[in-house]
């Protein structure tokens, strides 16, 4: 099942040349803060003193989950279809944000249990209407898992050929925090408690019946402990695609946006099989859903923006994209000392 990435870490050869014109921009040294350290980030993975950001593009990974016939969402499965019709529409808050700062947005149909009319914007590579649920069999076969994971990396592949070069991941899939939940505890060893956030809103009441039910899953799958099994076995059909998507991406030199916790633990997984792929990563946002805080400490990442978010689709990534566009603009356009005749 593993496909054959090939990720190298970021070139260091303009690293130097990098941060000598940062630090010959009109200003004290480092005082643009986090901005610089995006700047340099970005100029290393486009391997460029002039790096430039084209064709911005948000994927949103969509599939449902067979976990939710336990209980563990606040909402109903039918949800995850009729926020694509949302999504199609124009009316989400990803739709939203997306338009407003002129980000490509276009819906995969990853394994969503309903048959979707067609939309320019919707891309069908369903594997199967949901998966099954994992109490009782894994979430999906490794074939299925195989499959999409290289559907997530074609995706990544068309835009890339398209003359995208930054990229994003969101999702969309009630029951998903279920999964991520089991994803991250499984591969990190941290306490399922730890791992499992109220998701769509549950109650104090229902938070425990998740956390029952998501213990009961992980003693009937003791076995599962390598990154792909444990993908298979817990997994969503969009969380595996994303995975796919990151670990392409990366191939290929794409700046990377960060979601939140359910991109998070899918990042996770890539970065098991891969672990340079984190070198391509920019983390958007600090999510309010329980356990993101640790797994961003698990990345050694500090994120752009903390806004208490907890809704996924990639919101995050649409709010911090004027800030990575803002680090490459003060690159390619700030004057420096010289330029301006200003002493330092």
């Amino acid at each position: 099942m593993p496909l054959n990435f090939v990720i190298p870490p970021l070139k260091s050869t303009l690293s130097a040349a990098l941060q000598s014109k940062i630090d010959q921009k009109t200003k004290p040294l480092g005082s643009l803060g986090q901005l610089e350290s995006l700047a340099l980030q970005i100029g290393r993975c486009q391997n460029s003193l002039k790096p430039s950001l084209n064709k911005p593009c948000i994927l949103i990974f969509a599939g449902d989950h067979g976990i939710v016939e336990a209980g563990v969402s606040a909402y109903p499965q039918a949800v995850t279809a009729q926020m694509i019709a949302n999504f199609l529409a124009g009316g989400a808050a990803i739709s939203v944000l997306a338009r407003q700062h002129d980000i490509e947005l276009l819906i995969v149909d990853a394994g969503v249990n309903a048959d979707l009319n067609s939309h320019p914007k919707l891309i069908d590579v369903k594997i199967g209407k949901g998966t099954q649920n994992f109490l009782t069999d894994p979430a999906m076969t490794a074939e299925e898992c195989g499959k999409a994971l290289q559907a997530g990396a074609d995706q990544v592949l068309r835009q890339h050929q398209g003359g995208c070069n930054c990229i994003g991941f969101g999702e969309m899939g009630i029951g998903n925090t279920s999964s991520a939940a089991l994803l991250m505890h499984r591969l990190t060893g941290l306490s399922l408690v730890r791992c499992v956030g109220r998701g769509t809103g549950l109650n104090d009441r229902q938070l425990q019946h998740k956390v029952t039910i998501l213990q009961r899953a992980l003693n009937q799958h003791r076995g599962a402990t390598e990154p792909l099994d444990v993908l298979a076995t817990f997994g969503g059909f969009e969380v595996a695609m994303m995975v796919g998507a990151y670990l392409k991406a990366a191939e290929l030199g794409m700046l990377i946006l960060v979601d939140g916790f359910i991109a998070g633990t899918a990042l996770l997984v890539a970065s098991r099989l891969h672990p340079h792929v984190l070198d391509y990563c920019v983390f958007s946002h600090v999510s309010n859903e329980q356990g993101h805080q640790t797994l961003l400490h698990q990345f050694k990442a500090k994120a752009l923006l903390d806004l208490e978010l907890r809704l996924g689709e990639g919101s995050g990534i649409a709010l911090a994209y004027p800030l990575v566009k803002s680090a490459v603009v003060f690159l390619n356009e700030m004057a420096t000392f010289a330029e301006a005749g200003v002493d330092h």
